[in-house]
């Protein structure tokens, strides 16, 4: 389950606009940041996306792309003409497609490397589902079959596209939105002819052809357990409370969101949680998915920043700063299911892990620090934003060695306290179960498996 935000003048305090999207997948299921460069292809060149073959493009854009480890698509990204694009799980009383086709992560991916405008995305993504269609297994150890709705913003716009098998809707975002697993276009958005014709068919249109695609296609059932319209709601008022004054640390602490029943309760822990929140944490039973990975992208002005955690757990990892001029700094061996202490997510699993232990007492810990650190990456880098490469690329080569050290400070610092003994807890057996899939071992020595300084290219 995720979470997409996005953020235009004059909902944000600079006047530019703000993307944001928490991803929800499986435990161990990695996500590794990836940049790619525009590349020009032959004619008759394809691709293979993670389970079909496609034509390619002749020309592709630069993308950035947090992508889960298995499969060729991206969760979410960025390209470097400004292009921003998240994607959520949807869940239709007309079943999705089990037969391989695109899924919905080759969309995103396909519409940043294709779209120099969110408009194009836009079109780009709605003609490869028209011809290809999407489905396909988009789980990790559990088997997972879904329709898919985007986000796509650019430096001036942003729209809502969902999708239910090959037909889809589109609505032009006006000031602010949020986005999670249910549908929301409701009447008067664009909608495919064949989607039309249906509706038409089932009588569901009125003498003008409209009606409201959420409430038609939306699987009541699967929204109730997911809480997809209720995390919707709860993005939407979050963004309410600051319109005006929206900024990327805002966005951040949108992301990091546990819902109303932890506000303003520091004894919160996941444990305790009812419902699925904006920053997730897994748990037993149905609630398997978590935030595996959290980005925030400041489109305005000439040079775009990308805030990435490449990390699980938003409340519990630092945004670092990314551009296209500068560059992405080295996280060590890409990841996959398997623990690997030199790649920058399973490293921060020994923190995220570890918290979990007793969440109350050691997120405390941590915060104050983070937020204080993050707040001094943005000032350093919109002080170096408008200036030199030069000076730009070092700014963000500092902010990624600064995030290291913190997080060691960190992992130290939980080594240091004595666990709360919840070793016999549902929510312990459901994570060492995967601890124990994953080669995961907790380690009180966070330099163990390897230098990190080598890992940032120091």
């Amino acid at each position: 389950m995720c979470d997409t935000l996005v953020a235009l003048p004059p909902a944000t305090a600079a006047g530019g606009v703000l993307f944001a999207k928490n991803s929800d997948r499986e435990r161990n299921e990695a996500q590794g940041l990836e940049l790619h460069p525009a590349a020009e292809h032959p004619e008759g060149a394809r691709l293979r996306a993670t389970y079909i073959e496609i034509p390619q493009a002749r020309r592709t854009h630069a993308v950035l792309l947090s992508r889960p480890f298995w499969m060729w698509g991206a969760e979410m990204g960025a390209n470097a003409h400004g292009v921003a694009i998240g994607n959520e799980a949807m869940h239709s009383h007309i079943p999705a497609q089990r037969r391989r086709a695109l899924i919905g992560m080759d969309l995103v991916r396909l519409g940043l490397e294709r779209g120099a405008t969110a408009a194009e995305a836009v079109e780009v993504m709605i003609a490869l589902l028209e011809t290809h269609g999407q489905g396909g297994d988009c789980g990790h150890l559990g088997r997972f079959y879904y329709h898919n709705g985007f986000i796509v913003a650019d430096r001036t716009e942003a729209y809502v596209l969902e999708t239910v098998g090959r037909w889809w809707a589109v609505e032009k975002v006006e000031r602010r939105r949020a986005l999670s697993n249910a549908f929301s276009i409701g009447r008067g958005g664009r909608i495919s002819a064949g989607l039309v014709d249906h509706a038409k068919a089932e009588g569901w249109a009125d003498a003008e052809g409209e009606f409201d695609f959420a409430e038609r296609l939306i699987d009541p059932a699967r929204d109730a357990a997911s809480f997809g319209r209720g995390r919707c709601a709860r993005g939407t008022a979050l963004l309410d409370r600051q319109d005006g004054a929206l900024t990327p640390a805002a966005m951040m602490a949108i992301l990091r969101d546990h819902g109303e029943e932890a506000e303003g309760d520091p004894a919160w822990t996941p444990a305790r949680t009812l419902r699925r929140s904006l920053c997730m944490h897994a748990a037993q039973g149905p609630r398997r998915s978590q935030s595996v990975a959290s980005m925030v992208s400041d489109l305005g002005g000439a040079r775009s920043v990308h805030w990435v955690t490449g990390t699980s757990a938003p409340c519990l990892s630092l945004f670092k700063p990314v551009l296209f001029e500068t560059g992405l700094p080295p996280q060590g061996p890409a990841p996959t299911d398997q623990s690997d202490p030199q790649s920058l997510w399973w490293r921060h699993e020994r923190l995220h892990r570890a918290v979990l232990e007793d969440y109350a007492a050691r997120a405390a810990v941590i915060t104050a620090e983070r937020d204080s650190i993050e707040a001094g990456f943005v000032a350093r880098i919109e002080a170096a934003r408008d200036g030199s490469l030069a000076e730009l690329k070092a700014v963000v080569k500092d902010c990624w060695r600064e995030a290291e050290r913190a997080e060691i400070g960190w992992v130290e610092a939980m080594a240091k306290i004595e666990p709360l003994g919840s070793q016999g807890t549902t929510l312990h057996r459901s994570w060492n179960r995967l601890n124990q899939v994953a080669g995961f071992t907790h380690s009180a020595h966070p330099r163990e498996g390897g230098d990190p300084d080598s890992s940032t290219g120091r």
